[in-house]
């Protein structure tokens, strides 16, 4: 197939786009690079600030229209998938719904139903933007981004992109929970992908004298991620054992350099008010680092694991559970190498990019034969 992937998070689009290249198909990629991260791609569409940067954006997406057309699958990540107001990022949707055979929603990122989802206090715990009955510490910080986020224009956008699109498949258990009663028909799950086959894998071998714990971050989205809370716990249980324990910062880096540090450390700091594990710490544990982050007994279920359960989850819900978490580690440390096989292991068997590749190739396949594919 030839597909056209138009955004990226994370490197997700970069890691799937390479396992179905591998596979057979050809992949070509329009994004920006995901930011700091500086991912690769195939179309740079990058928008600088001001308003002559606002102009050259949308002429440079104006003149990529022609190649937008006549592909057997489009990506699109999120409905604000461009740069640009909810109505015109419409405009450039329906124009791919229209000139291609299919449209995929590979769903990595926040919109209209997910945030409402946040809001309604009983399908989520916690989230982004409520902890338990309260506002979370991100929402307090920005009261007007759910504003933002439920306004009318996002709507519309959003609706456009649900009912239009072929398949929706969303990389976490949270973003699943969001279209498995609105839309169960178009409804597939598809995981984060992880190039595992070019990752250098760091088995923690032996029981280590100092446990080293490497805390990664954007300035920032500490507050959305959790990662302000988790620095400060780190910070006094680094200071309590400073004779078993060091800790690396890691913050605003590219994707090519983050992927160097994680060498030489034992334990991957992630986010605190997610049920599924990212990018980030599903990349640590590829390596053999074992992950400090979101792992809710919701996700192991719907992934249908329930032997390896390598990820050490820490709960907003409940006072001093990082600091708790974290000293457990230490006090704990004979333990990593068991945990650093099976976390390398759990990550092979779940997220390897060739195993979420066919995921969505079983998806894209599934629902192609509606679509004359």
């Amino acid at each position: 197939m030839n597909i056209l992937v138009v955004g990226d998070g994370s490197n997700f689009h970069v890691a799937l786009g390479d396992a179905l290249q591998s596979m057979g198909h050809k992949v070509v990629i329009i994004s920006e690079g995901c930011r700091w991260l500086n991912t690769r791609r195939d179309i740079d569409i990058t928008r600088q600030k001001g308003k002559i940067g606002a102009i050259k954006y949308g002429a440079r997406l104006l003149s990529l229209l022609p190649m937008m057309r006549g592909w057997d699958a489009v990506y699109v990540h999120t409905p604000t998938f461009l740069h640009l107001r909810p109505l015109k990022v419409k405009f450039f949707f329906d124009y791919i719904r229209r000139h291609n055979k299919m449209v995929v929603y590979s769903m990595l990122n926040t919109d209209y139903y997910y945030v409402k989802k946040c809001l309604d206090y009983s399908t989520y715990r916690y989230s982004d933007f409520r902890i338990g009955s309260s506002p979370s510490p991100h929402a307090i910080k920005y009261p007007m981004e759910e504003k933002v986020w439920t306004s009318n224009s996002m709507r519309i956008l959003a609706d456009d992109v649900v009912a239009s699109c072929d398949v929706i498949i969303p990389c976490l258990w949270e973003y699943y929970k969001v279209y498995e009663d609105m839309v169960p028909q178009k409804l597939r799950y598809g995981g984060i992908p992880i190039d595992t086959r070019n990752i250098k894998k760091n088995i923690i071998e032996n029981e280590p004298q100092k446990v080293r714990f490497m805390l990664g971050y954007h300035n920032d989205r500490m507050d959305i991620k959790g990662t302000d809370k988790i620095l400060e716990a780190l910070k006094r249980v680094v200071e309590r054992n400073r004779d078993k324990a060091e800790m690396v910062l890691v913050s605003n880096v590219p994707y090519s350099e983050y992927l160097e540090r994680l060498y030489g450390s034992h334990v991957l700091l992630d986010q605190l008010y997610s049920y599924t594990p990212s990018t980030n710490a599903l990349l640590g544990m590829a390596r053999g680092m074992v992950a400090v982050s979101g792992a809710e007994p919701e996700y192991y279920d719907f992934i249908g694991e329930r032997d390896n359960h390598p990820i050490i989850n820490i709960s907003p819900l409940i006072e001093g559970d990082i600091e708790d978490k974290l000293e457990w580690i230490i006090k704990n440390k004979s333990l990593l190498p068991e945990l650093s096989r099976r976390s390398a292991e759990f990550v092979s068997k779940h997220n390897d990019s060739f195993v979420v590749a066919k995921r969505h190739l079983n998806a894209i396949n599934e629902f192609g034969a509606k679509c004359g594919m």
